[in-house]
């Protein structure tokens, strides 16, 4: 048996494998490997697909890893990375297309948001602000991401945030940001630009629904926290 017979029957097998018993059929690097199929047709993935593992952990730390920590991997290309951030980005857009125009009053839906932002900013080097607009029904309308090193709370940054606010429509506002540290403990910084934005927004008739801080595994809720 030739090793490119070898390599096509493995991956008819893991194939097969998963289709019949899902993700849990598989090991980590498994997984990793299957994804990897694409990127060569012929070439044995699985080496990379361990090292992936070895140097970042799970699966979700691979998909979420940087793009330079990720082609510091031997044997990791520009097309292997493409493939992985077109998974990542797969799974941010699935989040996101279940959360617009859904109820925030769900407790569903809220929990929906939660997960969207943290699988889109909790492994993120840099802070990123994102902003989720409401109609007077609570229903999401639109989001924007903003990315910044931090909350600025200037009047003039402030403004800006109000003013995307009314121009899609929206009565009501809800801000969400990560910390890369991985805790989400608000600084007194988050506190006073929440409290200065809300104020802002609410002399436009926009409510201020929430500021969530997103951290690694856990989040914290201004709102929750009696902050705003």
């Amino acid at each position: 048996m030739t090793e490119e017979v070898f390599h096509l029957g493995h991956r008819q097998r893991l194939r097969e494998r998963f289709l019949q018993g899902g993700e849990n059929a598989l090991a980590p690097y498994e997984i990793i490997e299957m994804l990897l199929f694409a990127v060569n047709s012929r070439k044995d993935m699985k080496p990379l697909a361990k090292c992936l593992l070895k140097e970042f952990g799970t699966v979700t730390n691979v998909l979420n890893a940087d793009e330079e920590e990720l082609l510091k991997i031997k044997g990791m290309e520009r097309s292997t990375l493409a493939t992985l951030k077109l998974v990542q980005a797969v799974g941010q857009r699935q989040h996101r297309e279940i959360i617009m125009n859904q109820r925030v009053t769900q407790i569903s839906t809220w929990r929906h948001v939660l997960n969207y932002c943290e699988v889109s900013m909790a492994h993120l080097k840099r802070e990123q602000l994102r902003l989720f607009f409401l109609d007077k029904r609570y229903k999401l309308i639109a989001e924007e991401v903003q990315m910044l090193g931090t909350v600025d709370h200037s009047p003039v940054y402030i403004r800006e945030i109000v003013n995307k606010a009314v121009n899609v429509g929206a009565t009501g506002l809800i801000l969400v940001h990560n910390h890369p540290t991985g805790d989400p403990t608000p600084s007194a910084s988050d506190i006073e630009a929440t409290r200065q934005i809300k104020d802002t927004a609410e002399r436009m008739g926009i409510t201020l629904h929430d500021h969530i801080i997103v951290g690694k595994g856990k989040h914290t809720s201004l709102k929750h926290q009696g902050l705003i």
